[in-house]
């Protein structure tokens, strides 16, 4: 054997011992502090900052894994922090099989099985979000997806892949999206002043009175609109822009419709009634590994026209030419992705999806729609709390306000006290310049007495805060709000 070589016999005693202490941590979850209580920068350097070693460890390389999972964020029922799913467990095992194959998905005739799944998972999620005609892969997240979208939408009305950006390229979107979006202009060559943002509503919706004379006043200037992008799920508050007119003044200026879908498009499968407008779309990001529960990395970009994908990424070399022009054995994703080499992202979902079936995913989104209005209902039944904007997804943007003095930074120090009790975990958003604690619902372990503690810890952190000498002090030197 060698060097690098594991005999079997000793894969799968590794196997056996991994499988055992993961299957332990994962029942101790809900006992868990939410955050490592004591870990620090320092004390991380100095636990795994350490000089490759020159002689391998063997079996003691392990030994650190649980000094690893102690200083990590746990996939606790009451994480509520980032929309990021809580890591449902037939998709880790669909992970570790994927490992184990280890498989190049660039093309049919790299991973035969692998490429034809993933077009499986691709089918599904589209359909399961009413766009069954679209076609797509999977990505690294959200991100890239949107990244993806929007290089077509800019190859599909501003060419530049072949002679390099036209100068004037615009993209719309309301002041509530994901900068991913700014990120994208700036990877795309347009820039972050290529970005028209839209000033949202009071239900932090794009107005479209005011998107339609945006594109007036561009062409005006000649400006080339690129592409509008329209939210179904903001991150701070989950706000879902009018989806059917924005298709509709697309379609009036010849514009790419991209949604930004990474958050709530899968909250279609249970009320598809709040995205009227959705498949009226050119390119679609959605995010399994946020409100399907799966293992990070579960991204994937959906799009009604192959051709405008093949026009954006379509490139390569003699070397990596298919060797069948059969419609099956001949696909290639690097005809239509940024990606080259790429993982065997989509076994984690089959199996998952396999295993549970649709409906039970349709259950779990319900639930979590459902605990976010119970939040709702404690907070609105609890005097010294505020809401701070509406509850259209699972996002609830709320605020301690029984005190005089600066709310904002009384609410950051809440927020940091929550934390490092480790109770709960929530973060933050700022709502119309208001610093707010935001609690997301995308947790298939969460239950109502997890919203009830929400409460309980804000006000708990609230007290202790409000009764300490340093933050009465400073609270004099603020002006109320």
């Amino acid at each position: 054997m060698r060097t690098l070589s594991v005999s079997s016999e000793k894969f799968q005693t590794l196997a056996y011992q991994l499988s055992s202490f993961a299957s332990n941590y994962l029942s101790q979850l809900d006992r868990l502090p939410t955050y490592p209580p004591q870990s620090t920068g320092p004390q991380t350097e100095s636990l795994f900052a350490e000089e490759i070693p020159l002689e391998g460890l063997g079996d003691h390389a392990f030994d650190s894994l649980a000094e690893i999972f102690e200083h990590s964020r746990p996939a606790s029922p009451r994480f509520f922090g980032y929309i990021f799913g809580s890591g449902e467990p037939v998709g880790m095992l669909g992970e570790f099989a994927a490992s184990v194959l280890h498989q190049n998905v660039t093309s049919w005739r790299s991973a035969p099985a692998a490429v034809t799944i993933e077009h499986t998972v691709v089918r599904w999620l589209a359909h399961s979000i009413g766009c069954g005609e679209f076609k797509g892969c999977l990505t690294l997240g959200g991100s890239t997806a949107n990244l993806m979208g929007l290089c077509m939408a800019r190859e599909a009305n501003a060419p530049a892949n072949q002679t390099g950006v036209r100068h004037g390229s615009v993209i719309y979107c309301s002041s509530e999206t994901h900068f991913s979006v700014h990120k994208a202009a700036a990877l795309l060559g347009l820039g972050h002043k290529g970005v028209r943002v839209i000033e949202v509503d009071q239900t932090f919706r794009m107005p479209i009175n005011a998107l339609r004379q945006a594109i007036s006043d561009d062409l005006k200037e000649g400006k080339i609109p690129v592409a509008i992008v329209a939210n179904a799920g903001t991150t701070a508050t989950g706000s879902i822009d009018p989806l059917s007119e924005i298709a509709d003044l697309c379609r009036e200026f010849g514009i790419w419709f991209h949604v930004d879908g990474a958050y709530g498009a899968l909250a279609v499968l249970a009320i598809p009634e709040s995205f009227q407008g959705l498949a009226r779309a050119d390119s679609i990001s959605i995010d399994a590994h946020k409100w399907l529960y799966q293992p990070t990395g579960s991204g994937c970009i959906l799009y009604r026209d192959r051709s405008a994908a093949e026009k954006a990424f379509s490139y390569s070399e003699e070397y990596a030419k298919p060797l069948s022009d059969d419609t099956i054995e001949g696909f290639a994703f690097f005809h239509e992705s940024i990606e080259l080499s790429r993982p065997f992202r989509a076994l984690r979902l089959w199996l998952s999806m396999r295993y549970h079936g649709l409906k039970a995913f349709r259950e779990s989104i319900q639930e979590d729609l459902r605990l976010a209005q119970v939040l709702k209902k404690i907070i609105d039944a609890t005097p010294c709390l505020e809401m701070l904007a509406p509850v259209p997804l699972s996002v609830v943007c709320f605020r301690y306000k029984d005190k005089t003095g600066d709310l904002n930074i009384l609410n950051q120090a809440i927020l940091n006290k929550v934390i490092q009790r480790g109770r709960v975990y929530i973060s933050n958003a700022e709502i119309n310049g208001a610093f707010a604690l935001r609690a997301c619902i995308v947790n298939h372990r969460s239950t109502d007495k997890d919203m009830q503690s929400v409460v309980d810890e804000v006000l708990a952190a609230a007290e202790e805060i409000i009764k300490s000498d340093g933050f009465e002090k400073s609270c004099t030197q603020f002006n109320p709000r």
